[in-house]
């Protein structure tokens, strides 16, 4: 079971700083890990994904893509060399049948699984790490919440 080893808000208000703990973070992910993104529409979530992906990418000397949130798709892959990447946006989906139709966590030992609006899931997975975005103020300042994870 998780535990939560990061309590501190972690300030994202700038695009460098989003960039920067994404670097730091995709250094940790191993394969089977599942992180959940929470926060609300234009915190920032797929703005850090992307960081995150672009980053596996640099490491592994690949062509940096776009990467864009999958809500019309419910789902974007990204094969790094042996790392598979599966980035998920649970917003349109509707009830808990869609979910399991999807098959989020089938054979997650061999993936990275990145999920924005994880809220609708139920039953939380084993190696789960929670990164929860949230505005503070009057929207100029992002900061973010990180559960299990050692940083």
């Amino acid at each position: 079971m998780p535990i939560a080893t990061k309590s501190d808000l972690i300030n994202l208000s700038s695009e460098k700083k989003t960039e920067e703990l994404a670097e730091k973070i995709s250094k940790k992910l191993k394969l089977g890990h599942v992180v959940f993104f929470v926060g609300e529409m234009g915190v920032g979530k797929t703005t850090f994904i992307k960081y995150l992906i672009n980053n596996f990418q640099k490491k592994n000397k690949l062509k940096i893509t776009e990467v864009t949130s999958p809500t019309f798709n419910l789902l974007n892959e990204y094969k790094i060399n042996k790392v598979k990447i599966n980035h998920y946006d649970l917003f349109r989906i509707k009830n808990l049948d869609e979910i399991k139709n999807l098959g989020l966590f089938e054979d997650i030992s061999k993936s990275i699984t990145l999920i924005e609006w994880p809220q609708k899931i139920k039953t939380k997975p084993k190696n789960l790490i929670e990164l929860n975005f949230e505005y503070v103020n009057d929207y100029k300042k992002r900061t973010v919440q990180i559960k299990g994870l050692n940083l």
